[in-house]
């Protein structure tokens, strides 16, 4: 029994030591294969900058003369000015402005300068001088973001708007979402951006908006006629009420004295008074929520903020030839390079 005990315990030495050297083995060859991917990138960083230090001199002047190149491209190019305008449409007139705002561009792109000059009324030259109109959300913070994804929530039934996160409606939210629209206007002209306001506001009037605007004051002169009728009655109870206490205090009726000689009346007229007022009350806060609501939106959009009368500058990175002209040429001298190593390579190999 003994010697099978034994047999059984060298066994079980035997898988373990065989285990262990498989484990070993595992890790010597992925610490070999890490080892053989670093001397691999090594070499490549190597043969990329003994290449470059050997043509040195040729890659230096090619990039000092791109470079020159650049900056007297940059010169030669017209100035470019931009100016933005803040504004805040009303009555669904957004669609209607994003519309006219790619139609705009598109005049500028077909180079229909009479349309511009007749929708601007500005002159053909300096019709000629716009770039490019540009319209994007406006300025807005993380609590104005929670209120427009708010707001989408509550058109979507329970199931559908569980599925849809903040962040997934940030990313995927169109221009209409916003409340506020920045308008950009780039020109070769610095002073042009004042005369295209007029132009810009009449683009907020369409026939959708004007009958959504007289709809939205066709309601409210239901509403205060409602509560004007409702107030009138108020008047008439009030008077009732009047004539009510008038006579109670003629009269002995509904009060009684302690004996200590005071008087009290019946809390139920005192309360019917309390009520009536809060009622009127109530009705005339609302009164002015309506005349508050036709005050502040009784134009089809707001300018927060007007155009610039002297646009600034703008420049972007593709413009910076100095700059951009060096790394082309430089990517250039690299695949010329591989190309002559590869053409090289096969017209040596022999398989």
């Amino acid at each position: 029994m003994s010697k099978e005990v034994q047999n059984q315990q060298q066994s079980e030495e035997v898988d373990l030591s065989q285990l262990f050297s498989a484990i070993g083995n595992m890790f010597n060859k992925l610490f070999k294969f890490f080892v053989d991917i670093f001397k691999a990138v090594f070499s490549i960083i190597i043969y990329a900058l003994k290449a470059v230090v050997k043509n040195f001199k040729i890659i230096g002047i090619s990039m000092f003369l791109a470079a020159v190149l650049g900056y007297t491209l940059e010169k030669l190019q017209p100035d470019i000015y931009i100016s933005q305008m803040l504004v805040k449409p009303y009555f669904d007139s957004k669609y209607q402005l994003v519309t006219n705002v790619n139609y705009y561009n598109a005049l500028i792109g077909e180079k229909d300068y009479k349309q511009l000059i007749e929708i601007f009324d500005i002159n053909e030259d300096e019709a000629m001088q716009i770039i490019e109109f540009e319209i994007k959300p406006g300025p807005e913070n993380e609590n104005d973001k929670l209120i427009q994804y708010d707001k989408f929530l509550k058109q979507l039934d329970s199931v559908r708007a569980q599925e849809v996160d903040f962040d997934q409606y940030i990313e995927n939210r169109s221009i209409y979402s916003g409340d506020i629209f920045e308008i950009n206007v780039k020109s070769f002209k610095k002073d042009i951006f004042r005369s295209l306001e007029n132009g810009l506001k009449s683009t907020f009037e369409n026939t959708y908006s004007i009958k959504k605007m007289e709809k939205r004051d066709s309601l409210i002169a239901i509403d205060k006629e409602r509560i004007m009728m409702s107030l009138n009655k108020v008047d008439s109870l009030k008077v009732v009420y009047l004539k009510v206490l008038e006579e109670e205090s003629k009269s002995k009726e509904g009060s009684y004295t302690t004996r200590d000689g005071l008087s009290f009346i019946q809390e139920k007229t005192r309360t019917k008074e309390y009520e009536l007022l809060q009622e009127e009350m109530k009705l005339r806060q609302e009164l002015s929520r309506l005349e508050s609501q036709k005050v502040e939106e009784d134009v089809y959009f707001d300018t927060l903020s007007s155009f610039q009368d002297v646009g600034a500058k703008y420049s972007t990175i593709f413009q910076k030839y100095t700059i951009i002209f060096p790394l082309l040429t430089f990517l250039i001298l690299c695949f010329v390079y591989l190309t002559v190593k590869v053409v090289k390579f096969v017209n040596a190999y022999e398989g």
